[in-house]
């Protein structure tokens, strides 16, 4: 007898569950969202969901070994400034 396939369709996950695994606020992944600075998501009708894999990408992306270490990519919390506040 075969032992079972493993299951490779993604897992998704909804905001509050996928900040849990980040250690993050569901209204952290929210703003992230919304400034285009958080992991890949997918918009199934009217739901939001990551997939384990994009949200581990993303978190790897933020990977430092120093405070100097550009790193492989870009984790952020906030939008790029293009200029000063409030104009």
């Amino acid at each position: 007898m075969q032992p079972d396939a493993p299951d490779t369709a993604p897992r998704f996950l909804r905001t509050p569950d996928a900040a849990k695994r980040l250690g993050l606020s569901p209204r952290t992944l929210e703003k992230h969202r919304c400034f285009g600075t958080g992991p890949i998501y997918h918009k199934l009708g009217g739901r939001i969901v990551y997939t384990v894999a994009d949200i581990d990408e993303w978190a790897a992306a933020g990977m430092r070994r120093s405070t100097s270490d550009p790193g492989p990519g870009l984790a952020t919390t906030r939008r790029h400034a293009s200029g000063t506040r409030g104009r």
